[in-house]
Order: C-alpha cells, then structure tokens, then sequence
C-alpha cells in the first residue's frame, strides 16, 4: 500500500496545501494510505480530511514517519540541517545553482532520500502537469499594483496578507484606486501567454490597468528592451533558464525611465539565469519592497510564495491539477515521477 503524508508547511504566512479532502478520497478509495498532519495554518480544515477518512498525525512529525512513507509538502523544509531519509514531494529551488538548493541536496545526499521537485514533474514534451502559475500572476500583479499605490502616497508598500478570496482582494485595492481619481499605472507583461502571465493581466484588467501583453515573439530579437523602462510596472512572468535575456540590467537604475515597479513574479534573484539585474534576494510578506533607487524610485516586490495570498483558489486549482498524477504514486519509478527522480539523480552524482 503506497503511502502518502501530507505534512504540515514550517513557512509563516504558507496557507495552501497540495491535496484536498475530496483528492484524498479519492486516493483513499484507490487504495492509497493518506496521512495528512495537523497544521495550525492550514486554509482547509483537519476535520475535513478526517471526514474523508485520512489518518491524522500532529503537526511536523513527518520527521518519525515510516521509511516508506512519501512525504508531501510544498515549500521548504525547516533549515535544519538534518539528513533527509524520505521520498520528499515538493519545490525544492535546487536545480539552478541557488545557494540553498544545493545545502537542500547534500541533506538528501547525507540521509539516503529522494526529492520529487514539483517544478520538474513533467510529461514527456517538458510541459509542467501542475502549477500555481495563474495565481501566482494574479497575486503578484496585485502586489505590484500595491507598491505603485504606495509610492502615489510618498511611502513604501506596507506589510500584506492572505485574503478570504480574490474577490475580498480585489474591493480593497478598488477603493486605494478610486481615491486617486482617474490616475492608473501602465504595465508591461513579459510571458503573458502563459499561466503566470494571465493571472497576472487578468488582475490588470479588472484594476483598469493598460497592459502590453509580450510572450516570446516580442523578446526573440534579444535585448535591450527598451519598451521595460516606458512603463510604470514590469511584470516578469518567465522562468529563467539558459538563454533568457536580461530585462532589466542594473543600468536601469539610473536611467531615464517611467518605470518605477518592478513585479518579479517569477521570483529566482539568486539563479544565475535571472533576468532582473537591479536586486539579488527575495522580499516578504512583511516588507514586499525593495527599494534599489530613491531618484527617481525604483521598487522590486518578489515574493516566492504569491499564491498562499490566495490560498483557497489557489489551493483548490493545483490539487486538481496534480490529483490524477498522485493517483500513479504506486508506480513512482516510471512516468512524471521517474523523469522527476532523473533531474534528482542528475544533480546529486
């Protein structure tokens, strides 16, 4: 019997899960073992899982879990240096030369285990079989719309936080927006035909944001890109790999620009393939700004865990998309799994 643990997230402000209490049903009738922990953070509640018939463990004790139990999570572990035994289901940001991926891996290396990185569980044309990509647009379009309602007031974006839904989010930026009158930003989209590039026009659009939508046709004649610096906000919704181009050098700092909000939404500043050049960490949900000039102002908001703004969309969408792949756990050696194991593999010889 294959068995699957949904562990609790160690992240502050982490509110989403991989699985919902009907997924796990769903496992459960096709003969699957779920254990789901306790979570004091959790958007869905543990009663909900217990009525669909899922073991309960306390919180954070996947660490004691049974050798073959598959640990499921989404963000990082706690960094705690410990040897990691188990099969480990998660993103794990370590597969493009981040600092912490490779400590992640020695951890891996050190207890025997295996990570299944859900960024790299692919079918066989390298298409991605879930992601929280459209949420992750909306939510970081949202942020960054926030960092530009800030400046208009002389300030800096304030803390955020998790809403009840999309829709309670979007009447609170409408009344920040009506109190300027008919002052709107532009914005400029770069990968806005993909997941993470409609989620982020789509929360444009509904703001009354004028959005110019680029994909690869736009960015093939490589840089310099100019039309970045014309904006009021860049949205970067490509994930950087060999061969990206640099949006925006460092030289953007001082240079003549309207831009003034940089939306890092694919969020990877300490990947040696990152295409904005004007900041090098993360920011957070307690300060989601980064301010890299003071004349004229240049903010960078990079949050790499948009989608838990969200988390009840954003939770339910990736489940369903990930459910009929948890569903073939039995045969984890092969298909989406095995290809996963290989990047693992790889990059632990």
């Amino acid at each position: 019997m294959t068995h699957i643990w949904v562990r609790s997230e160690a992240r502050a402000h982490e509110e989403r899960v991989g699985l919902t209490p009907r997924g796990a049903a769903k496992l459960l009738a096709a003969g699957y073992r779920v254990m789901v922990e306790e979570s004091a953070q959790r958007i869905l509640p543990i009663a909900d899982y217990a009525a669909a018939g899922c073991e309960i463990a306390p919180e954070f004790s996947w660490v004691d879990a049974p050798d073959d139990a598959i640990i499921f999570g989404l963000k990082e572990l706690p960094e705690d240096g410990t040897p990691l035994r188990h099969r480990h289901i998660m993103f794990g940001h370590a597969y493009k030369g981040q600092p912490s991926g490779k400590i992640l891996l020695d951890r891996f290396k050190a207890g025997g285990g295996t990570l299944y990185d859900l960024e790299y569980l692919t079918e066989e044309d390298g298409r991605r079989v879930a992601a929280f990509g459209y949420w992750a647009g909306y939510a970081g379009a949202a942020v960054a719309l926030m960092c530009w309602l800030a400046q208009q007031k002389g300030g800096i974006a304030p803390a955020v936080t998790a809403y009840r839904s999309a829709n309670h989010m979007l009447m609170v930026m409408q009344q920040d927006l009506m109190a300027l009158g008919t002052n709107r930003p532009t914005a400029l989209i770069i990968g806005a035909l993909g997941r993470v590039g409609t989620g982020a026009a789509d929360l444009c659009q509904a703001m009354g944001v004028a959005t110019t939508k680029w994909d690869m046709a736009e960015t093939a004649s490589g840089e310099p890109f100019p039309e970045v610096l014309a904006h009021d906000m860049f949205l970067n919704c490509i994930l950087a790999r060999h061969g990206t181009p640099v949006f925006v050098p460092a030289s953007a700092k001082v240079a003549q620009r309207t831009l003034s909000v940089i939306g890092d939404i694919a969020c990877d500043p300490d990947s040696d393939f990152s295409p904005i050049k004007v900041y090098d960490r993360t920011t957070t949900w307690d300060a989601p700004a980064l301010r890299v000039h003071d004349q004229p102002v240049l903010d960078v908001t990079a949050i790499d865990n948009l989608p838990s703004m969200l988390p009840a969309e954003s939770s339910e969408d990736f489940a369903e998309q990930l459910l009929p792949h948890l569903m073939t756990l039995s045969a984890i050696d092969a298909g989406v799994w095995g290809r996963a194991q290989g990047w693992f593999d790889r990059s632990t010889t």
